[in-house]
C-alpha cells in the first residue's frame, strides 16, 4: 500500500508526533523519537554515539534525520524479557509486530561496535541471539516468528498458506538469507566483544540445523520436504509446480524459495543469497571455533562453504548483451539465467557491503555497474533521484536501502555525497527512511515505520563520520 506523506505525518511512528519539515531552511526540527519514558530500550553508549556523530554533521536536516533514525530499533522495536532464566530480545520489524530473522539481525548490526562498552546493550544481543536460536529450532524454513512460541500466526496473509505451519511461526517463506543473517550477527558480536556467553549448546544446535537445512536444499537426493502455496493475485507470493519451485539441476548450489524481499524466486538458485551463504558459513566457523572450541561444527560449516563456492564459480555467472561477464541474479543449473537486481540485501549490488566479494573485485564492479543501469529492469531514475527497486512494491518505486548500500560499498566521495543528498531530500519531511518512494514524487512512499532502513541509514552516517568526515561538513 502506498502511504502518502499526509498519512505518515498523521499516523506517526510508534506514538511519536511527526511534523513535516519540507524546507532545508526550516528552523524548527523537533525530534521524532518517542518520549524518553516511552522508549523500548535506551543505551548510554548509543546516546553518546548520537551526540558524537551529530557534532560532525553540518547539514541541519541530515543531522536531524540521523538522530531520529539511528536509535529507531532500540527506541521502538526491542521487547526485552527473560526466558529460561536468560535474556530474551524479541525485535520486531517495525509496522509488522513479528520478528524476521533477517531484519532483526540487520537492525541490531549498527550497534555492534558499541556493545563492548555497554553491558545492558550486550544483554539485548544475548537475548536476540538466543531468540533467533530458539526460532530456528522451531522451524529452519520460516522467515518470521511470533513473540509467543505457542501462538499461531496472526498475519492475515499467512492464515491460509499451504505449508507445514508450526506454532510460533508467523510466515514460512524459505529464504537462504534468513539463516545467514543470524550467523552474521553472531560473528559480528563475537568480533566486537569476544564474549562467549551467547554461544551455548542451544546456539550450536541451531547452527547445526541451519547447515543441515542448507544441505537438504541442495536437493541432491530429491526435492526435499519444503513446499509453499499461497492463494494470491500476485505470482510473487507463491511458488510454482505444487509449491516446490521451478525445475533445477542439482549442481551444489542451495535452492531458495523466496528472495530477501519475500518475493518468490523465478529460478531456484538465487546467486546473491548463495554468495552470502558462503560468507556466513565461514563466519559461523570462526565463532564455532573461537567461542566454543567446536572444531567439528567449524569444519562442517567450512566444508559446505567451500562446496557452494565451487558451484558458484561454475554456475553463478552469465554474460550480458554487451558480452560482459557478471554475476547472475538467479540460475537454474541447466544454463538458464536472469539478470536483475532487487534492493533488498543480499543483492548483487550489496555483495561488497556484506563482505562477500572484495570491493575492488572486477567481476563485482561490472555486476554492480550493470545493476545501477538500464540493464537492470528494476533500476529507476526520475525527478526525485535514481536507485534500485524490485517487484515487491512495483515499478517506479526506489528503495532508499539501495542508495544506502551503494554508499556503504563505494570508495567514491562524489557517489556517497550524491546518495546522501537524495536520502536527505526524499524523506517527505518525516525524518525517517521508508521502504520505497516514487521516482518523481517522494511524498508517495511505503512504510512510515521500517526499522531496518532507519538503522542502515544510521550505520551509513556513522561510517562516513569515521572514514570521510569531510563529506558531512557543511550543507549538502
Amino acid at each position: 500500500m502506498i502511504v502518502t506523506r499526509r498519512e505518515a505525518i498523521l499516523g506517526g511512528v510508534a506514538g511519536a508526533t511527526l511534523t513535516a519539515t519540507p524546507a532545508l531552511g526550516a528552523t524548527s526540527l523537533p525530534s521524532k523519537r518517542p518520549a524518553v519514558g516511552a522508549r523500548r530500550f535506551t543505551s548510554r553508549a548509543v546516546e553518546r554515539e548520537i551526540a558524537r556523530v551529530s557534532a560532525k554533521i553540518g547539514d541541519p536536516k541530515l543531522r536531524w534525520m540521523f538522530a531520529n533514525c539511528y536509535p529507531n530499533t532500540l527506541d521502538t522495536t526491542v521487547r526485552l524479557s527473560t526466558v529460561d532464566g536468560g535474556p530474551d530480545a524479541f525485535v520486531i520489524t517495525g509496522d509488522i509486530p513479528c520478528l524476521w530473522l533477517r531484519d532483526s539481525s540487520a537492525q541490531m548490526t549498527p550497534y555492534l561496535h558499541l556493545a563492548r562498552e555497554d553491558a545492558p546493550l550486550r544483554r539485548v544481543f544475548h537475548g536476540l541471539i538466543a531468540r533467533q536460536a530458539r526460532s530456528i529450532l522451531i522451524d529452519p524454513y520460516a522467515n518470521a516468528f511470533m513473540e509467543d512460541p505457542t501462538a499461531k500466526t496472526d498475519l492475515s496473509w499467512s492464515l491460509s498458506d499451504k505449508t507445514d505451519m508450526k506454532p510460533g511461526v508467523a510466515e514460512r517463506k524459505w529464504e537462504i538469507d534468513s539463516l545467514c543473517y543470524p550467523m552474521r550477527l553472531a560473528h559480528g558480536y563475537w568480533q566486537a566483544t569476544r564474549d562467549r556467553a551467547p554461544f551455548d549448546a542451544r546456539w550450536a544446535k541451531a547452527a547445526r540445523l541451519s547447515i543441515a537445512t542448507f544441505r537438504v536444499q541442495q536437493r541432491k537426493d530429491g526435492r526435499g520436504p519444503y513446499s509453499f502455496l499461497r492463494k494470491s493475485d500476485r505470482n510473487i507470493e507463491t511458488m510454482p509446480l505444487d509449491g516446490y519451485g521451478n525445475p533445477s539441476r542439482p549442481v551444489g548450489l542451495i535452492h531458495c524459495g523466496f528472495r530477501p524481499s519475500d518475493d518468490a524466486c523465478l529460478y531456484p538458485f538465487l546467486i546473491p543469497s548463495n554468495l552470502f551463504a558462503v560468507t556466513a558459513l565461514r563466519e559461523l566457523a570462526v565463532v564455532a571455533q573461537g567461542a566454543r572450541g567446536d572444531a567439528a561444527l567449524a569444519q562442517d560449516a567450512t566444508a559446505l562453504a567451500d562446496e557452494v563456492a565451487r558451484a558458484l564459480v561454475e554456475h553463478g555467472r552469465m554474460r550480458l548483451r554487451d558480452g560482459s561477464e557478471v554475476w547472475a541474479y538467479e540460475v537454474d543449473g541447466f544454463g538458464n539465467a536472469i539478470f536483475m537486481d532487487d534492493a533488498n540485501v543480499p543483492s548483487l549490488s550489496g555483495l561488497g557491503y556484506l563482505g562477500c566479494v572484495p570491493a575492488n573485485d572486477p567481476l563485482w564492479q561490472r555486476t554492480q555497474a550493470a545493476a545501477w543501469s538500464p540493464a537492470n529492469p528494476y533500476f529507476f531514475r526520475g525527478k526525485a533521484g535514481e536507485g534500485i527497486g524490485g517487484p515487491h512494491v512495483g515499478l517506479r518505486q526506489i528503495w532508499p536501502m539501495s542508495l544506502i548500500v551503494r554508499s556503504l560499498s563505494s570508495n567514491d566521495p562524489a557517489t556517497i555525497r550524491a546518495c546522501l543528498k537524495t536520502l536527505r531530500d526524499t524523506d517527505a519531511g518525516t525524518g525517517f527512511m521508508h521502504e520505497t518512494f516514487d521516482q518523481d514524487d517522494p511524498a508517495q512512499f511505503t512504510r512510515s515505520w521500517f526499522a531496518w532502513a532507519n538503522g542502515l541509514f544510521g550505520e551509513l552516517i556513522v561510517r562516513v563520520a569515521n572514514t570521510r568526515p569531510a563529506l558531512l561538513e557543511g550543507t549538502l
